[in-house]
């Protein structure tokens, strides 16, 4: 049972999903770094879905839009968050995990492909069917910025 919440009470669940099942490992930990180096999560807050398309089972598509030349080397990077970072701190994210991505996986940083969606601390069950954010006797952590009651702990 949970009886406090360490760091700055930041949560994300990653779904990283690329061809290459072999880069899956690099990629996950390129995410990783750069949310911890970034936004400041907690290194042991590591919620990742690692999907691998071997063009059979399933596929990804890809297109050119915003004027991106991408190949079969895309990787789809979705981040569900907490709200409240900054559009300065969620730039940083991307380039970040376009650097590790290409330093560890060699993935060529036009084609990573980056998506957050942000939600509430109500959003969140971590198990125990409860919603551990919103349940005071589970030590909810400070509320982010644009969540109310005051300033956020996190970017």
């Amino acid at each position: 049972m949970y009886t406090s919440w360490p760091g700055r009470g930041t949560v994300l669940l990653g779904r990283v999903c690329c061809a290459a099942r072999a880069r899956l490992d690099a990629l996950g930990r390129a995410v990783h770094e750069a949310l911890v180096e970034t936004v400041g999560i907690p290194p042991d807050d590591l919620f990742q879905v690692l999907a691998g398309h071997d063009g059979v089972h399933s596929t990804l598509r890809y297109g050119g839009y915003p004027g991106i030349r991408r190949d079969e080397g895309i990787v789809y990077v979705s981040i569900t968050l907490r709200a409240g970072r900054t559009p300065a701190r969620k730039q940083a994210l991307y380039r970040r995990i376009a650097e590790l991505a290409e330093r560890y996986a060699g993935t060529e940083p036009r084609n990573v492909f980056v998506a957050l969606t942000e939600n509430a601390s109500i959003d969140w069950s971590f198990g125990e069917g409860l919603a551990q954010y919103a349940t005071p006797e589970h030590g909810r952590p400070a509320p982010l910025s644009g969540e109310g009651g005051g300033a956020g702990t996190a970017g």
